[in-house]
């Protein structure tokens, strides 16, 4: 039989045999397109979910895109993002700093007026649900080659006692050769102190520092030895008590710049409200809140663009909304520290950014009573701690924290799989080996508590900032139970410098951020901000019906105890209060899952007992979360923990 074709057979006969020669000549990408349906029918099955858990991937609208820098869940579970110039020098010359907030619940966002560059402060959740915010951005670094005008620190000295003195920004420093460097900032500089009476009576100089830079440029301006400078304006009696004094000025590489400014974010008006500045300017520092609701504020690079020595660590407190002086510890930017049961402080090793590879570096239990320090023996890797993750494992009863991964200082390619874990309830603390991080190498991991008392971490990358196309699209959870690993589904989306993980009230972790400072493998290219948010849904959000919280209350007091309603009580085995995050470059001290004892049953709910270690349960609002025994968590109730 002769079968006849038609046209439009003819043409659909051609059509495959095009198709099949261009199959036939791009077989690897045909493949990979199949592979790539294939995986994604894999990764949405049922089965998969409930073993690996899932990722979901959100772009925001164009207008509400922000360089996520520092991250914090809010008692309104909303999650404050600033970024304020975002590592953007542009964005900061022309003033235009940012925060926004997300309503993860809703999906929903809104910008918020960001007064000053809060990009690279410091930040915690204080008692009452408001967000105390300390430090940022006064200046942008100058690498080798950029700086065109000598600057550097000039000491401002004042030998009168009468009163102290307060120079606008721009004052200008004469050097005896007639060249002239004008001040930065405004600077107050205190009056000088008296001591002794009659003949015996010695007057101190009052003295604050200030930056300053040449008013010319170029290599005539750059001095290499110990200058007084006068102030120009001043005559008589003034200018005599009034003076600067600077080592050298030069043409060198200039550090970022902190500042002072310190304000509480306030979750009812959704506005920064501005509290009184710090002593120090800070750029990089930690804060961490203690067991009484003040908190303790640590390093940071100060105004010159100098790392502080650790004489000038402060004390915020809320009711008075004011800085005192805290005990003196030198610390390298963004150390990782730790509110102990016992009240000390505990800091892992972990830091990020700045400070010398010789100095305080070592971990320890820090004690602000009498500022003891005891060091903390056998961390492995000690010299790769930089960018490291730490965590206070869960349940926080138990004390122990973990230290993840981490780096080399500075620019290092060094980096560690290295997890070790060490036990401060003991009398003699050490750390001990825990298992290798599955993804290998690792810095800037992001570790995040979750209500079934596991560690979900993820993220990170071998090389700094992600150099050559380092980043770690692995994701894993942690036990703490069988101190083992498993896997977990992998992210999307690659994730080093700058990047945050949070747990989210319904059991979900949302990630943010990530500036890699390369986008090629071949460096070829600067890498530029990542503005997507991942959310991670944990295999026991798909293991069917989940305990439900009825009923609870906002509030309740250390060591006592709570009725929540639940409609199956017999199903609840475990209940936690957990602290939410307030995290920034890899350093999230706020986070904690406190065990609470289930002491009742009813037909209509539990009765839980809280701790009563204010030191263990500092005072403020928790997430509060029902287990079942599966892990099986209920969505959050907001609890407010008072003393």
């Amino acid at each position: 039989m002769k079968i006849h074709k038609t046209g439009r057979t003819k043409r659909f006969a051609l059509g495959s045999t095009v198709a099949l020669t261009v199959a036939g000549m791009n077989a690897p990408a045909v493949l990979g397109f199949a592979s790539s349906q294939y995986h994604q029918y894999v990764i949405n099955r049922p089965e998969y979910k409930a073993q690996y858990g899932h990722w979901q991937t959100l772009t925001l609208p164009a207008e509400f895109r922000v360089n996520a820098v520092h991250a914090t869940l809010l008692r309104t579970g909303k999650v404050l993002i600033v970024a304020g110039s975002g590592n953007d020098e542009k964005q900061f010359n022309a003033g235009t700093f940012k925060s926004l907030l997300w309503d993860p619940a809703k999906n929903t966002y809104k910008l918020i007026p960001t007064p000053v560059d809060m990009f690279c402060g410091g930040h915690a959740s204080l008692p009452d649900g408001r967000v105390l915010v300390a430090g940022g951005t006064l200046r942008y670094e100058k690498l080798d080659g950029a700086v065109k005008k000598a600057a550097g620190v000039m000491r401002v000295r004042n030998e009168s006692p009468e009163r102290d003195h307060t120079f606008p920004k721009g004052t200008v420093f004469l050097a005896p050769n007639g060249r002239e460097y004008a001040s930065t900032v405004e600077v107050t500089v205190p009056a000088a102190t008296k001591s002794g009476s009659g003949k015996q009576t010695v007057v101190t100089a009052g003295e604050q520092h200030v930056f300053v830079e040449a008013l010319g440029t170029g290599p005539d301006y750059v001095t290499g030895s110990p200058t007084q400078y006068r102030i120009k304006g001043l005559t008589g009696v003034e200018a005599h008590n009034l003076y600067g004094q600077s080592e050298k000025l030069t043409l060198d590489k200039q550090d970022y710049q902190g500042i002072r400014s310190a304000f509480e974010f306030n979750p009812d008006t959704e506005l920064y409200e501005q509290v009184t500045d710090m002593a120090h300017a800070r750029w990089y520092p930690t804060l961490t809140g203690l067991g009484d609701g003040r908190v303790v504020t640590v390093s940071g690079l100060d105004d010159t663009g100098q790392i502080l020595d650790g004489n000038d660590n402060e004390v915020y407190d809320p009711k008075s909304k004011t800085w005192a002086k805290a005990p003196d510890r030198y610390f390298p930017t963004y150390p990782s520290i730790f509110l102990t049961a016992s009240g000390k402080l505990f800091y892992s090793g972990s830091n990020a950014g700045y400070g010398p590879a010789d100095k305080g570096r070592e971990p320890g239990v820090w004690d602000l009573s009498n500022d003891g320090f005891q060091p903390v023996p056998g961390l492995r890797d000690p010299s790769l701690t930089e960018t490291s993750s730490s965590v206070l494992l869960p349940p926080a009863q138990a004390q122990k924290v973990m230290v993840l991964g981490g780096g080399g200082v500075g620019e290092s390619p060094l980096s560690t799989a290295r997890t070790d874990i060490v036990d401060l309830s003991a009398a003699k603390p050490a750390f001990t080996p825990g298992p290798d991080l599955p993804a290998g190498r690792t810095r800037y991991l992001n570790s995040v508590i979750l209500p079934d008392d596991t560690v979900f971490t993820t993220g990170g990358s071998s090389g700094y900032r992600g150099r050559g196309d380092s980043d770690l699209l692995k994701a894993q959870v942690y036990h703490p139970g069988s101190n083992s690993f498993s896997t977990a589904a992998e992210p999307t989306v690659g994730r080093d410098y700058h990047s945050e993980a949070l747990l989210l009230p319904d059991g979900r972790v949302a990630v943010l951020g990530s500036n890699p400072l390369f986008a090629d493998k071949a460096e070829t290219q600067p890498g530029g901000f990542e503005q997507r948010i991942e959310i991670y849904t944990p295999p026991y959000l798909y293991h069917g019906d989940r305990p439900e919280v009825t009923a609870a209350p906002s509030a309740a007091k250390l060591g006592g105890t709570v009725k929540v309603g639940t409609a199956r009580p017999d199903a609840v085995t475990t209940a936690k209060l957990i602290r939410p995050s307030s995290v920034t470059h890899a350093t999230d001290v706020e986070q904690r899952s406190v065990a609470l004892d289930i002491t009742g049953r009813t037909a209509d709910g539990v009765s839980l007992t809280l701790p009563g270690n204010p030191n263990l349960l500092p005072p403020g609002w928790y997430m509060l979360f029902l287990t079942d025994a599966a892990g099986t968590p209920s969505a959050a109730r907001w609890v407010q923990v008072t003393g």
